[in-house]
């Protein structure tokens, strides 16, 4: 099996498509390489930031195939989850096949399954492809929460070994840790705003939005925490907690794929049923990237 250290930043990466609504492979291999060589920790494709939702399982896998051929030194971490057990088996040993490194998966959602019911969803994927696995809790997406005593339950399995945490709830996400102190599995935020908090707590990194648009300053922020350097870390979190929360004013990834255009970063169109960002919250979107632009002149001033 392949060995991943699941330490630090790891952006969610955003699927651009062209104004006909295919993908832009240039464009997405161009922004693979962008956010490698800004120094994050690994990629991550056809995730929630990806439209993973609104994409065929064969796209799925070309965007996949794009990433992995982008980089040269970053693990891929493909988003290769789904509702049905079977679809996920299918997408996670495709994934695996196209040369991704490990899988992000997310619980299912709609049906609403059980906790033996997920159990036996994350299981038979760990048992069938031996590549690192993240298990992937967001409850306001999918309906239904991995509760803490499920993923313990799930960490002694050797192919399963981070957990995404995206609940929002700091006491759900310190008893995780807790409860698996004893295994190898990392516990990264899925959440950027609670990033510090629960590197604090014995987290390990972000999968991050944010990072799209502000690579270095998340992986400053990332390292100072488990550095223990926490004055760095407040400093870093509070620059970019304006950008934290502008970035979820509207359905992940409408705000993002704004904030990267913004930034001179062809992010390409969204696709059905997401819209474009509303023109009072591009406005806002603005002020807050231009603060943070003007911020690190000043830095880079006061550094001369």
């Amino acid at each position: 099996m392949t060995q991943i250290d699941f330490t630090g930043v790891f952006p969610a990466m955003t699927t651009p498509f062209d104004q006909n609504g295919d993908i832009d492979h240039e464009t997405l291999a161009a922004d693979a390489r962008r956010l490698e060589a800004a120094g994050v920790a690994g990629l991550v494709p056809a995730g929630s930031t990806g439209e993973s939702a609104t994409l065929t399982h064969d796209e799925h896998i070309e965007v996949v195939e794009t990433v992995v051929e982008a980089v040269d030194d970053v693990p891929v971490i493909a988003g290769s989850g789904s509702n049905s057990t079977h679809e996920a088996l299918e997408l996670s040993q495709r994934s695996a096949d196209a040369g991704a490194d490990a899988l992000l998966l997310i619980s299912p959602y709609y049906n609403k399954p059980e906790q033996a019911g997920l159990r036996e969803h994350f299981l038979a994927i760990a048992d069938a492809v031996d590549l690192p696995q993240i298990v992937y809790n967001v409850p306001s997406r999918t309906g239904q929460n991995v509760e803490p005593e499920t993923v313990a339950a799930l960490a002694s399995h050797e192919n399963i070994r981070a957990y995404k945490a995206a609940s929002g709830d700091v006491a759900q996400i310190s008893e995780v840790i807790e409860r698996t102190r004893d295994e190898d599995l990392a516990v990264l935020s899925g959440d950027d705003a609670l990033t510090l908090p629960i590197c604090a707590l014995g987290g390990r990194g972000v999968i991050s939005v944010a990072g799209n648009v502000e690579p270095e300053r998340t992986v400053d922020l990332v390292d100072a925490a488990l550095e223990g350097d926490l004055d760095r870390a407040r400093d870093v979190h509070y620059e970019l907690s304006p950008l934290f929360r502008q970035l979820f004013v509207e359905t992940n990834p409408i705000p993002v794929k704004a904030a990267m255009e913004i930034r001179g970063h062809n992010s390409g169109a969204l696709r059905s049923p997401l819209t474009e960002i509303e023109p009072e919250n591009r406005a806002a979107l603005e002020r807050v990237l231009t603060a943070l632009e003007e911020g690190q002149e000043a830095e880079a001033t006061e550094a001369l």
